[in-house]
């Protein structure tokens, strides 16, 4: 699609090169030499921090100049950032260069000089996103080298033209890669003959057409596990924080928490060798050689061979490793149980604490970092009850009493509340410790229950659109609040249903059904204020984990479609974006998979093998297909809130796998093969080891099981 925007700008003969010269951002209100053209993008929808942009994820921007270009002018670009790099590329007149900026938050001037060997009757200027995270862009000016000494910028409309094109549409995402795996369409796309239109037979496609969908996400999620180890430093085996301007260091925050860990979760549904062999070596490599003070982690720089960071910096490294627990280990530990990842989590929240550096009038904290908090809250919570160690409850009840007990309320006492990405760790945090004070604390439920509810009302008050999705932050105090909406909406209202488990507040359930209900058909593509291929992920995540609940059938339309999105921007090496949050890609595809599964899987796994299920109230229907002849196990998923973490109840949790359809050990289920006409009666702990079978090439076998 392509659309037109009318913005204010002028231009001035002249113009300029793209080459691989070097570049620097310009803190200065205005950067360097005199303006000769500019765009500014003040009439975009998209802002951040009060400053209006064009998102290159979304949108291709070509310039035309009707003026002739001369070397040695400069590019000027006023270049965003939110505290992270950003890519972009830039073609003038057929002459290309990569662009790589960021670290701060805000916008900044990003000066390109201009060299020689540009030539044509006009200017053309191409800018589109690049290899990794997309840059967004404010202004666009074309300047001389020279400054006017004493003279302001006169942006004064000026005798040349510039038509600028928008291509695309803000708000969503241009998928830029054509299909990363042709060759595998045939197999995910093959519709089965068609036959007799019966209820059951409805039922039995949707399974089949499940199981292709499931095969998809796997190969990709393995796909994604080949082409990052690629990337791994050789000597050490760690693998990079991003494919850019981080390609020399593993850290905790980011390769650790958003990255590693789903490549381990990936193994363990496609290949438990490379689980146990290389991705477990990464953990015991990982654990060696970045760990500072005590069991805490590091950046470990592979040139160095050493730190990153020369000076200790404590507060780091209680970031690095809280993000290591939360996002990362954690998550394993949900699906594996205890293990080596479970030790190594373990390990680290113990020395955070015994480290805790802050005092407050309610103990010492390891610090007062909002995000960092809320990974406590959460990771504390469940280790309580993974571990059945007290000290766990009592270290998150520390934090419960600073945020909700003292004077550091969300929103009676902050001036800005985020609900994204940084801020709704809190949040969900706080309802984790309500699960567990109401069981093992009852006097400290009751201490808590109204300021959580207080905190929780004043965001449906003020925190959320007409369609009941989320902003990204708001002012508690005054009622403003972002224009932008998150694609964290449903972590936030992972909190809003445990409270409605516990408490039946029956406004916090009516609040996830009215968000899950308006999903489709307005929320399509990128509406979220973070519009990369993580942002998709978080969504797509956030909306599952309540759909488990609460199964909204647009909803569910909805998640199909959007993940087909998600994984359009994946390339052909595997790769997603080239940074840490391709792992989050993965982490919910694999979520996606096991919906369409109903927790099912086969081991060993195969591209060519699929399965597939659908539930017709109590029963699950299973059907199962391959290609070449397969034998393996099927092997079936099982409470494991209860039997791993000890949870005493599934409550929604960020990150957690949702459980679809699990067996009870000690419980029979019956199982029909509609195709061989036989019947078997197998206990859940049966199903749960898995039960060997054998497929025949290209014949589909169909199990209906009945608990």
């Amino acid at each position: 699609m392509t659309t037109r925007h009318r913005y204010q700008a002028c231009v001035a003969a002249t113009l300029l090169s793209l080459t691989h010269a070097a570049v620097n951002a310009e803190p200065a209100a205005e950067p360097e030499g005199t303006p000769l053209a500019w765009v500014r993008l003040d009439d975009a929808a998209q802002d951040y921090a009060g400053t209006h942009y064009l998102f290159l994820g979304d949108v291709e921007l070509q310039l035309t100049i009707d003026a002739a270009p001369h070397a040695g002018e400069l590019l000027l670009l006023r270049w965003g950032s939110k505290n992270d790099t950003r890519e972009a590329e830039a073609t003038v007149n057929g002459k290309r260069v990569k662009l790589s900026h960021g670290g701060y938050d805000g916008f900044r001037w990003l000066t390109v000089p201009v060299p020689n060997g540009v030539t044509g009757e006009r200017i053309d200027v191409v800018l589109k996103r690049g290899d990794g995270k997309p840059a967004f862009l404010n202004e666009i000016r074309l300047a001389t080298k020279e400054a006017v000494a004493g003279t302001p910028p006169d942006l004064k409309p000026l005798s040349h033209r510039a038509t600028l094109k928008i291509v695309g549409t803000p708000g969503v995402p241009m998928i830029r890669y054509a299909e990363a795996f042709p060759d595998m369409r045939a197999l995910w796309d093959r519709e089965p003959t068609a036959s007799a239109a019966t209820p059951e037979e409805t039922l039995w496609r949707q399974a089949e057409r499940n199981a292709r969908l499931a095969a998809e996400g796997l190969y990709r999620c393995r796909r994604y596990v080949d082409g990052w180890l690629a990337h791994a430093d050789p000597e050490s085996g760690l693998i990079p924080r991003n494919l850019t301007a981080s390609v020399d260091f593993w850290n905790g925050r980011d390769s650790g928490a958003d990255n590693y860990p789903f490549m381990v979760l990936t193994a363990a549904l496609t290949d438990r060798p490379l689980m146990d062999g290389r991705l477990l070596h990464i953990l015991r490599t990982e654990t060696r050689l970045t760990c500072r003070v005590d069991r805490l982690p590091d950046d470990y720089s592979f040139s160095k061979k050493g730190w990153r960071r020369e000076k200790l910096d404590l507060d780091a490294i209680v970031f690095e490793g809280a993000e290591y627990v939360k996002d990362g280990l954690l998550t394993v530990t949900e699906w594996l149980g205890p293990s080596p990842w479970s030790g190594r989590m373990v390990g680290i929240v113990e020395d955070l604490w015994k480290h805790a550096p802050v005092d407050t009038p309610f103990g010492k904290l390891p610090t007062l970092n909002f995000e960092v908090d809320g990974d406590l809250l959460q990771a504390c919570s469940r280790l309580y009850w993974f571990t059945g160690d007290r000290k766990y409850l009592d270290w998150a009840i520390r934090l419960g009493d600073y945020y909700l007990l003292g004077d550091h309320h969300p929103t009676r006492d902050l001036k800005d509340l985020r609900l994204s990405d940084h801020g709704c760790e809190v949040i969900n945090g706080l309802s984790e410790l309500y699960v567990a004070v109401s069981f093992a604390a009852p006097e400290k439920q009751q201490a808590y229950r109204e300021p959580l509810h207080a905190l929780f009302d004043r965001i449906l008050e003020i925190g959320r659109n007409e369609d009941g999705l989320l902003y990204t932050s708001f002012q508690p105090q005054t009622g403003v609040h972002a224009a932008g909406l998150c694609d964290t909406w449903g972590y936030n209202f992972d909190g809003f249903y445990t409270l409605y488990l516990l408490d039946k507040t029956e406004t916090y359930r009516d609040a996830v059904q009215k968000a899950l209900s308006n999903l489709k058909g307005k929320y399509v593509g990128a509406a979220w204020a973070d519009r990369s291929a993580d942002g998709f992920a978080d969504s797509i995540e956030g909306a599952l984990n309540l759909y488990n609940r609460e199964p909204v059938e647009s909803a569910a339309d909805w998640i199909d479609s959007q993940t087909r999105l998600m994984w359009g921007m994946q390339q052909s090496d595997g790769v997603i974006e080239g940074w840490h949050g391709d792992g989050n890609v993965a982490r919910t595809t694999l979520m996606y998979v096991l919906w369409k599964t109903q927790g099912v899987h086969v081991e060993p796994w195969r591209p060519d093998v699929r399965v597939g299920a659908v539930r017709d109230g109590a029963v699950v229907l299973l059907s199962l297909t391959a290609d070449e002849p397969w034998a393996g196990r099927l092997v079936f998923d099982r409470p494991r809130h209860k039997l791993y973490m000890h949870l005493p109840l599934d409550y929604p949790r960020i990150n957690q796998f949702p459980e679809w359809f699990t067996t009870e050990a000690d419980r029979r289920y019956a199982i029909r093969d509609l195709v061989a006409n036989t019947d078997q009666t197998l206990t859940g702990k049966a199903l749960q080891d898995g039960i060997a079978i054998a497929l025949k090439p290209a014949t589909e076998l169909r199990w209906r099981l009945t608990p």
